[in-house]
């Protein structure tokens, strides 16, 4: 049985990774900040007994390192890095920017992935498929900005971009893949209502580039239809 370990499970995109992983057959190991008000991933998980729920808070550093301890043992396929923040709110945008949101959207959304992979590089390695994905969004493109606005969250993708196409380079030596999934505009609480996509043809069609991953794809910028996206 492969194992996937899923961040920011509780709701949306991570939640239905979950269920798809687990009705697939997978061990998922669904980690989030608040599992005891996690209502929705513990029924899940009454229904598929594969599905381990761990404690993470991805902005405390050190409950990444105690995960990762306790898990020292556990091959990791997949490590789907997919928790994160919106931070940008209505009034305050530039001239009224909140720097101390920022630097915690930049915490969560940027640096927090590379922690995570940093943290499970040992069990990544013991895993067959060996591959780190990021859930990104077209709006750290920065070719594709044509309407400005958004500078936290833009600015956390973008950044998130770019480390991960470096850190595709840096652990090629490792026999490790990279990919940098675009979901499409998605009706979760972060995307709202009017978004494109339903949680499960988004989700569907991310696990399908994942299943379909080649190597020499590593460090490619995806959309979650297998187009390439532009940075």
């Amino acid at each position: 049985m492969k194992t996937v370990l899923i961040t920011g499970a509780n709701r949306g995109l991570g939640l239905e990774f979950a269920r798809q992983y687990a009705l697939a057959n997978w061990q998922v190991i669904a980690a989030c900040r608040q599992p005891d008000s996690a209502t929705e991933l513990h029924d899940l998980a009454k229904q598929y007994p594969q599905i381990q729920i761990e404690a993470l808070d991805v902005a405390d550093f050190s409950q990444i390192d105690a995960l990762s301890s306790r898990l020292a043992g556990q091959a990791i396929d997949v490590l789907i890095n997919n928790a994160g923040v919106y931070g940008d709110t209505a009034g305050k945008g530039f001239g009224n920017l909140d720097y101390q949101t920022w630097q915690q959207t930049l915490t969560v959304n940027t640096m927090a992935p590379v922690k995570v992979t940093e943290a499970f590089l040992t069990q990544l390695e013991q895993g067959t498929d060996k591959l780190i994905v990021v859930i990104s969004s077209l709006m750290g493109s920065i070719a594709d900005n044509g309407s400005g606005g958004s500078l936290l969250y833009r600015s956390s993708k973008a950044g998130l971009n770019a480390v991960m196409k470096s850190l595709s380079i840096d652990v090629k030596q490792r026999q490790l893949g990279v990919l940098i999934l675009h979901p499409g505009w998605v009706r979760t609480d972060m995307g709202g209502k009017n978004g494109l996509l339903d949680v499960e043809e988004s989700v569907t069609g991310m696990r399908q580039q994942i299943e379909d991953f080649q190597f020499e794809q590593s460090g490619s910028f995806v959309k979650y239809d297998g187009s390439l996206l532009p940075w």
